[in-house]
This record gives C-alpha cells, structure tokens and sequence, in this order.
C-alpha cells in the first residue's frame, strides 16, 4: 500500500517532539492510546493523512488512516507499512464496532508501531487542527515574556515596541485583543474594539478594494498611508504550516510608527503563530466537552470521555437542567447567557458543562451532595437562582425544567427527558411557574402527552367548539371560543371568569347562554365539556385561530 503526505511534512533537520510530549499538549479527548508497543518516547516529526494513490515519506510521521476500518485487513496492511517506514504512530477512525480488534492490537506490537485512536468526539478536521496545535506548542518556542495563549499580554508586549496601538484578529476580523495604549486612538480603532470586529462597512470596502486577497497572499508586512482621520497602519498575516491564522495590526497613536516597526511586526507575527495555535486549541477543548456532553445527554455516548475532560466523576450524583431563555436574547448576548449559566453554577461550587440547543441550553451538573433528597434540594435552589438571573438577562419568559438527580453520569439521558418534560410543561399557556422538577407539573405533563396522541389542532366537523370557530370567523374577531375557555378554566366559577375577561359577571353569563344556544354544548353534560377542554387544548399547542 502506498502512502502521501498532504497535511504536514515533518523537518529531518528539526526533530518533532515524543508522541508522550504532543499527547500531553493537546489532553485528553482527541486520541486515545491503544498500544504503544515502540514506545512513547518516538520523534513525531509531522503529520500525514493516507492516500493509497501517491508514494510518501513515513519517517517520523503520526499516519491518520483516514477511511480505513480498524475491523478490516486493509488496517493491518497500513499498520505493517508505517511500521516499516519509521512511522512514529498511526491514528485509526472508531470504525463500525468503536473499538480495535485483537488482531490489529497484536499486529502493532508485533510491529513496533504505536496503535491511536481519534474518538468519536473529534472529527478528522478538528483532530488535524489539534494536532498542528499541539506539534507548534510542543516544538516552537514561545515568547518568555508573554504566557502562550495570553493575547492581549503579546498586544501589549508589540506596542510597547513599536510605540502605536495594536489589534490582533481572527480571518473573520473578529478582535481577539487590542493593547491598552493610553493615546487618543482613531475613531475607527474605537469602533472596532466595542463591537469586537471590523466594523461591517469598512470590512465591504477593503473586500472590494482586494485588501484581503494581497493580505492573504503576502509573507510581508502590508503599509496602509494615513488618510483622512486615520492614520498610518501596518498590518501582516500571522500562518503557521501553511495555514492562516488572524492578522497583527499596528496603528500609529499620535506620533509616526518608528522605521523598526515594519522589522518588529514580522518578528510578532512569527511568536503570534503559537500564541494563536494555543487560543484554538483551547477552543477546541472547550468544542470536544460540548460535543461529549451533548452526546452523553442524548444516550449515544459513554460517560468515560467527559470525565476525562472535565474532571466530573463518572459515579456521584448529577442531573441536567433545560433552559429556556426569554425572548430578548438575541446575537452576542446569547453567549453571554451560556456564560452566566456557568459561572452561577461554578460560584455554588459545582461542576458544569453547558450545552446549547436552539432557544436555550441543556446544562449538565456534576458534584451534587451525594445524599439524593440533599442534591435535589441544592438542585431546586441552584434552578431558583438560576431563572431569576437570566430573566434579568434575557426577558421575563425564561423557564427552567430541573431533571431528576441520578447516581452516575450514564444515567443522565434519564435526567435530560424529565427536565425537558418539565421544561415543556411550564412553557404551557396558563403555567406560571418559572422552575420546576417533573414531579411539580406531573398533570401537565401527563397531559401533554395525551394531547400529543390526539389528531388536532383543527376540531373534527359538527363538533361545538368546530362551530364556535366558525361563528367567530364569520363575525371577524368574534370572543366565543375565548370565553369558553375562560368559563372552562374557571370550572364555571362566573366572577373569576369574567374578571379574566375584563367584563361584567351579567355580560358573561350572557355570553355563556348565548354560545351554547348557538354551538348545542350541553355544558352539564361531563363528556362534552371533556371534549370542548381537549379541542380548545389542541387548538393552544397548534396556534389554530381562536378568535
């Protein structure tokens, strides 16, 4: 079998770090060790992906067998090839049954070719960006005077160099740091930074004018003139291995830019390339507990994997909470909201991971006292605490459903059905409560299951509330129906009723006289106003036109 190259060459000039070193840098959750028979100690020198149709250099290499199943004698055929070519390890897929066979296990010892599995959680291309990640960090040295990772400390550390005002930016032209220079900045630097991006009109004008195309493509700092009320600018791409990272940009804040800063700029961009690997890499930990997390939540993934990233106890209670957010959550400020979610969590001493989901969250809880009434209780409390903070946040609608606690975090796709059953039962209309378990809106739910096998929402022909409809249809904004339900939900109590309504008690029971007269209701007959209750229900969940 032959095989090409084409992520990344490694440098026989430029040992790569041990498999022992790039497996500590990048943590658990992208690659699973299954035997390393060689030894951890091997020099990774680069990355390639497997490609049957080209020849390639495997020396040193970490092989992603991108394709194969594990369960195949095509994998032993790969794993006997890299072996023979100095391949420092080779990166199987889970394959069909999610875990290497023993044939393939005993062809690598027999080998001496480390055997790595990329895990369900981190697909081929975020595994590829963790793994140029983890080589840059663990083989490039950084900057001593600025903690990798730290981006603002390194806009600091290159405008107190170059004496002007520094942004740092993704290629989106998102800001991911700025320097606190003290000078007047620009006007359009001030913009930029409270938005945390290029403003959207001045991003249309440089696409238009090709600014990014030559940026893109250039290896050198790029000068922009002063013009008008902004003044002069240098700017430079930041790659590593060929890829794009963001950009360093450099404006001058009240005096010209110095004649070292173009020199100085290419020097920063070069120690940015580590400092942005180690900001991704970041992210994509954060990405690998959100995907584990939901997985584990949705009872298609072991709980072994979050525990290793988070830390959270495979055995001890836990429970998941749904959130609902109100309705003025909208753009930048709904990741404000997944980030108040766990800081509350985290300031009552618990271990959380957030899971976003359209409208809301699912939030996973770990650490709970371990005796059950105990955890429940501290569960209530945190979900009080937890509705009324994201109402400030996000508007007074928000809801959330508590899921039971359970033992150990295997149980959890229990937890996430019961919080979302009582998260759906409190968005029902008539509901007041904002926080709830299952157990305080037990009825509610039970009906909302059963409303859920009834055909609907549109009442069958002939039916009393059918005939409502159509009468309030044809007097254009009728209130028959709107009074039904008002008398029903007061079980015929005439003051509350009409109170709801806003009219007077006499006027209501005139109204009541006159709906029954014209839909044939018997209101004392039980079964018919069973009936009506469950037409009026449908119509509820299903917007149907009530009035």
């Amino acid at each position: 079998m032959v095989l090409n190259g084409i992520v990344e060459r490694g440098n026989a000039a430029v040992p790569g770090p041990t498999l022992e070193r790039l497996l500590s840098v990048m943590g658990a959750g992208a690659l699973e060790p299954c035997t390393t028979q060689r030894g951890l100690e091997a020099v990774v020198e680069g990355v390639m992906m497997l490609d049957p149709l080209e020849p390639g250099l495997l020396r040193g290499q970490l092989l992603l067998a991108v394709g194969v199943d594990p369960g195949s004698a095509a994998a032993i055929d790969v794993v006997l090839d890299a072996a023979g070519s100095a391949a420092a390890a080779v990166v199987f897929g889970q394959g069909r049954s999610g875990r290497p066979t023993d044939t393939l296990r005993t062809a690598a010892d027999d080998a001496g070719v480390a055997l790595l599995f990329r895990t369900a959680w981190c697909g081929w291309t975020e595994l590829v960006g963790a793994l140029r990640a983890g080589l840059a960090l663990s083989g490039v040295p950084a900057d001593p005077a600025v903690t990798p990772g730290d981006l603002n400390g390194l806009a600091d550390a290159v405008a107190l160099l170059v004496g002007g005002a520094v942004t740092i930016e993704d290629v989106e032209s998102r800001v991911l740091a700025y320097s606190s220079t003290k000078e007047d900045v620009d006007e359009l630097r001030r913009l930029t930074i409270l938005g945390r991006r290029v403003p959207e009109w001045r991003v249309a004008a440089m696409q238009e004018a090709g600014f990014f195309r030559a940026l893109w493509g250039s290896g050198d700092v790029i000068h922009r003139p002063a013009h008008g009320e902004n003044p002069e600018r240098l700017v430079m791409a930041v790659r590593a291995g060929g890829e794009i990272l963001g950009s360093i940009w450099v404006a001058a804040a009240g005096d010209d830019l110095p004649s070292h800063a173009c020199d100085t700029l290419r020097s920063a961009a070069r120690v940015a390339a580590a400092h942005l690997l180690h900001h991704r890499s970041h992210r994509t930990h954060a990405r690998l507990v959100e995907d584990a997390a939901r997985a584990l939540l949705d009872g298609r993934g072991p709980a072994g994997v979050l525990t290793e990233l988070t830390g959270i106890p495979a055995h001890g209670d836990c429970a998941a909470l749904a959130v609902r957010f109100g309705a003025s959550r909208e753009g930048e400020k709904t990741g404000r909201l997944y980030a108040l979610l766990a800081v509350c969590c985290g300031a009552d001493g618990l271990t959380p991971v957030v899971v976003p989901v359209d409208q809301g969250a699912l939030v996973l809880v770990g650490a709970l006292h371990r005796d059950e009434r105990r955890a429940a209780g501290q569960l209530a409390r945190l979900g009080r605490s937890l509705v009324a903070q994201v109402a400030d946040a996000s508007g007074p609608e928000a809801r959330i459903g508590l899921g039971t606690v359970v033992e150990t975090l295997e149980d959890l796709p229990a937890s996430r059905r019961s919080a979302d059953l009582a998260l759906r039962a409190l968005l029902t209309p008539g509901e007041h409560r904002t926080v709830a378990c299952a157990g305080e809106v037990a009825e509610t739910i039970a009906l909302n299951q059963m409303l859920e096998a009834l055909p609907g929402p549109i009442p069958a022909a002939e039916t009393p509330v059918a005939r409502l409809m159509a009468l309030d249809a044809g007097q254009g904004g009728g209130t028959m129906v709107q009074t039904l339900r008002a008398y029903l939900d007061h079980f015929g109590h005439v003051p509350d009723a009409a109170r709801e309504l806003g009219v007077h008690a006499n006027s209501l029971r005139h109204r009541i006289s006159r709906l029954t007269e014209l839909s044939g209701l018997d209101l004392r007959n039980p079964e018919a106003r069973l009936l009506a209750q469950l037409q009026l229900r449908l119509l509820q969940r299903g917007g149907g036109r009530e009035t």
